[in-house]
């Protein structure tokens, strides 16, 4: 199943570490394999909770749902991938970083900031935009890749007032 991480872990693993109470995966899901993954998040927490109607109603939906383990308090929340052409290209850029000898999917960081600009113009909220500065400050970037998409989504006068 295709997958990125991206959320509070990704700018962990492009910018600062903070904390974070959840674990952001965005992925791509056929119906069928609906069962399939929650019965691998039933083995990994047989105390785990997943709402499998919830589930379904996120892949029509294009939305979100969840795995929590009340034993350890993890908390994943599943983004099922937007049908959108930036969306998309999340997915065709994201990096893999090798953990404990197991591949993992991020998103790219400017694919984060790109996304960490969305959300602050939704939200307005300053956690998103010390994230931004963080990645930019730690992590190499292609800025005009980053300043073709922040004028494509409507949000280059916030980017460059960070650069």
């Amino acid at each position: 199943m295709p997958y990125i991480i991206t959320g509070g872990i990704a700018v962990a693993a492009w910018g600062r570490v903070r904390a974070t109470f959840d674990i952001d995966i965005v992925i791509e899901i056929k119906e069928e394999k609906i069962s399939p993954l929650m019965d691998a998040l039933r083995e990994l927490s047989k105390a785990g909770y997943i709402d499998k109607k919830m589930a379904k109603q996120a892949l029509r939906d294009r939305g979100e749902f969840n795995f929590i383990d009340p034993q350890t308090g993890l908390k994943i929340d599943f983004w099922v991938r937007k049908d959108e052409p930036f969306a998309k290209n999340e997915f065709d850029r994201r990096v893999s970083k090798n953990i404990k000898g197991q591949k993992i999917y991020f998103i790219s960081p400017e694919d984060l900031i790109l996304r960490k600009l969305q959300w602050h113009k939704l939200s307005e909220i300053s956690k998103h935009l010390e994230d931004i500065e963080s990645i930019l400050k730690i992590s190499k970037v292609d800025l005009n890749y980053l300043k073709i998409w922040a004028e494509k989504q409507s949000t280059i006068k916030i980017l460059n007032k960070l650069l």
